[in-house]
C-alpha cells in the first residue's frame, strides 16, 4: 500500500480523518463483534449517558515504522489493561484486553498508508475511547456503550520538540484524593482545561499540579507524569494514588534500572526538594519525554542546571534508549514491541 502524500515532517498534533476506524457496541449485556468502518461520525441520543454525566474513558498509544521497515506498536497490552481499570472505576463494561489489542492491530493495518515513514519524526496516534450511549436522566450508569478506535498521523506534542519547556505551579487541583486521577477518565481532562488555557495565556507550556490534600507534594501535569534526576544521577518519579500510571513512565523507570543500570526511586516528592534536582522532564505517550528547563512558582523561578537549551544528559540517555527500543534500534525487554506488519 502506497503511503499518503503528506508532509510528514511538518504535521502538528491534531485530528485528521484516516481511512478506517473500529467500532463495537455494548447492548443487552455483551459487546458485539465490532466492525471496521469508513464513518467517523457518532450519532447519540440527546440524553446519552456520556453527555449527561461524562461517562467516558480513553487511551492513547502510537504506531511507528521501525528502522527495519516494520509497523510496530509499543506495549498495547498495558493500554488494554489500563482501559479495563478505567471502565471498572466508572461502572462501564470492560472491553476484553485481547480483543483490544486485536482491534488496535486491525485498525492500524487498515490505516497502514497513514503510518509515517521511519526517520520522519511523526507517528500514527491511536485513540481508543469508550462512552455511554443510551438515554440516562437519573444519576446512574448507562446500559449501552460504544468502544471505538480511530487513528491520525501526528507530529511532536510540544511544538519545540526536545527543547526544554517552562511550566508553572498551578493554583488549581487536577484530582481529588480517592477520586479518579489514577484512571484515564475524560472528566479528568475537562477539569484541567481551564488551568492549561490559563497557563498558555500567561506564556507557560504546562502546569505542575501539587497534591490536593496538602499542596506540598508533586503529582503530575494535565497530560504527563514527572521524572526527576538527582545530582548523583538517581532517577526519581512521584508516587501517589491520584497519579495516572503512565505506560511511558513505567517503561522509562524499567529502562533506567534494568537497561542503563541507574538507581531509581518511586516515592513521594515534596515540592520543596524540586529545586535540588539536576534535571526534570515530562513523560507520556504523546510527548515521550519533554525536558523542563524552568518552573515558575508565584514569582519565584526554579532553574535546573541542565538549562534551557537541550535535554540534560540523563534524560537524553533515557529518551535515546526508549525511542531506540520503540524504533527497533535497541533490543528491549521481551514483549514490549508489538509487530503489526
Amino acid at each position: 500500500m502506497a503511503k499518503q502524500n503528506i508532509d510528514w515532517s511538518n504535521i502538528g498534533f491534531e485530528y485528521s480523518k484516516t481511512a478506517k476506524r473500529f467500532v463495537s457496541n455494548f447492548k443487552d449485556g455483551k459487546w458485539d463483534d465490532g466492525v471496521l468502518t469508513d464513518d467517523n461520525t457518532v450519532v447519540l441520543n440527546e440524553c446519552a449517558g456520556v453527555l449527561q454525566y461524562s461517562q467516558s474513558c480513553f487511551e492513547g498509544l502510537k504506531a511507528y515504522t521501525s528502522e527495519n521497515g516494520h509497523i510496530v506498536c509499543f506495549r498495547p497490552d498495558l493500554n488494554a489493561q489500563r482501559m479495563v481499570d478505567s471502565a471498572k472505576r466508572l461502572e462501564m463494561p470492560p472491553f476484553d484486553p485481547d480483543r483490544f489489542v486485536k482491534a488496535v492491530v486491525d485498525t492500524v493495518k487498515a490505516n497502514a498508508d497513514y503510518v509515517p515513514p521511519f526517520g520522519s519524526g511523526a507517528t500514527l496516534y491511536i485513540r481508543p475511547v469508550m462512552f455511554g450511549t443510551n438515554a440516562v436522566i437519573g444519576v446512574k450508569p448507562a446500559t449501552e456503550y460504544q468502544f471505538r478506535i480511530f487513528t491520525m498521523p501526528v507530529g511532536p506534542y510540544f511544538k519545540g520538540g526536545a527543547k526544554p519547556i517552562t511550566i508553572k505551579v498551578s493554583d488549581f487541583d487536577r484530582a481529588a484524593p480517592h477520586g479518579t486521577g489514577h484512571i484515564k477518565a475524560g472528566l479528568n481532562y475537562a477539569m484541567s482545561l481551564h488551568a492549561i488555557v490559563t497557563a498558555h495565556a500567561e506564556g507557560f507550556d504546562e502546569n505542575m499540579y501539587l497534591d490536593a490534600a496538602t499542596r506540598t507534594y508533586v503529582e503530575e501535569t494535565g497530560g504527563a507524569n514527572f521524572i526527576f534526576v538527582t545530582k548523583d544521577g538517581t532517577v526519581v518519579t512521584p508516587k501517589s494514588d491520584s497519579i495516572l500510571p503512565s505506560i511511558t513512565r513505567r517503561s522509562i523507570m524499567t529502562v533506567a534500572r534494568d537497561v542503563l543500570g541507574l538507581k531509581t526511586e518511586e516515592r513521594k516528592v515534596s515540592f520543596e526538594e524540586v529545586k535540588d534536582f539536576a534535571e526534570c522532564g515530562l513523560c507520556g505517550t504523546a510527548a515521550v519525554i519533554s525536558p523542563v528547563g524552568k518552573i515558575y512558582d508565584h514569582g519565584k523561578e526554579i532553574l535546573f542546571p541542565s538549562g534551557m537549551e537541550k535535554m540534560g544528559p540523563t534524560i537524553q540517555k533515557l529518551y535515546d534508549t526508549l525511542t531506540g527500543i520503540q524504533m527497533g534500534r535497541i533490543e528491549g525487554p521481551e514483549g514490549w514491541v508489538k509487530v503489526i506488519e
